[in-house]
């Protein structure tokens, strides 16, 4: 199992784009006997714009976010509301209560996506992405895989949303400074009370670089200390 994480984490490193990620957690989720995943960007409520890569059907994911129904989607208000993970489909967890929920689920099933288990990430803010491992029924060896490696699949969540995160973002403009996109996640990781060694295991870099891209980040914004630093992000995101 530590040969399949450190693959993975390798592999998360070395994506340059969406579509390495999306192979690499695919990969990873086959050799673990999981068929499917969905990481979806929720970013504290349900948007227009949500960010989505999974190894889902095409013609489904583009119809889901065309259709807008991360707007509706049980699963997805569950993962806003509560930050442990949980499972869903055939009888067990959010079930439709609409009838847009209802032709969502029913539209669902018909790509082989009947049930799951999802593991919400949740920041000091709230609720920001979900990661789903999907199966199209809840078979015993879907069970087995998701029972054993629990621990993992969360750790695989977290290190996932770090990384697309860092890769698909802008680069982070404050009082006209431009941050790299590194430097911004290190700031934001430090905003929300992490080390620079947590930080380091979450985006698979070593504390080293870290403390690195805090201090460019310091540097550029002419401040001493990190504290004045995550305040500075802080007021440009309030429009202070």
């Amino acid at each position: 199992m530590r040969v399949v994480l450190q693959s993975f984490v390798d592999r998360l490193i070395e994506s340059r784009d969406s579509e390495d990620l999306r192979k690499g957690m695919a990969d990873t989720a086959a050799a673990l006997d999981l068929c499917c995943f969905a990481y979806i960007s929720i970013q504290g409520a349900p948007s227009a714009d949500a960010v989505l890569i999974s190894s889902y059907p095409s013609t489904w994911t583009s119809h889901y976010l065309q259709k807008q129904y991360e707007k509706i989607d049980p699963v997805i208000v569950q993962a806003l509301r509560q930050p442990s993970p949980f499972s869903w489909g055939l009888g067990v967890g959010p079930t439709p209560n609409s009838d847009m929920e209802r032709e969502l689920f029913d539209e669902a099933a018909r790509f082989g996506i009947r049930c799951g288990f999802t593991i919400p990430i949740h920041d000091s803010r709230g609720a920001i992405a979900a990661v789903t491992f999907a199966a199209d029924e809840r078979r015993s060896r879907f069970e087995r895989s998701i029972h054993k490696h629990v621990d993992v699949l969360q750790l695989m969540a977290i290190y996932f949303h770090a990384h697309a995160r860092r890769k698909l973002a802008s680069p982070c403009e404050i009082d006209g400074i431009i941050l790299s996109p590194r430097e911004a996640q290190c700031l934001q990781w430090a905003s929300e009370g992490k080390s620079a060694w947590e930080t380091g295991q979450i985006m698979g870099i070593s504390h080293h670089t870290v403390a690195f891209h805090l201090d460019n980040a310091r540097a550029k914004l002419g401040v001493r200390s990190t504290i004045q630093a995550v305040a500075r992000l802080a007021s440009a995101k309030s429009g202070i």
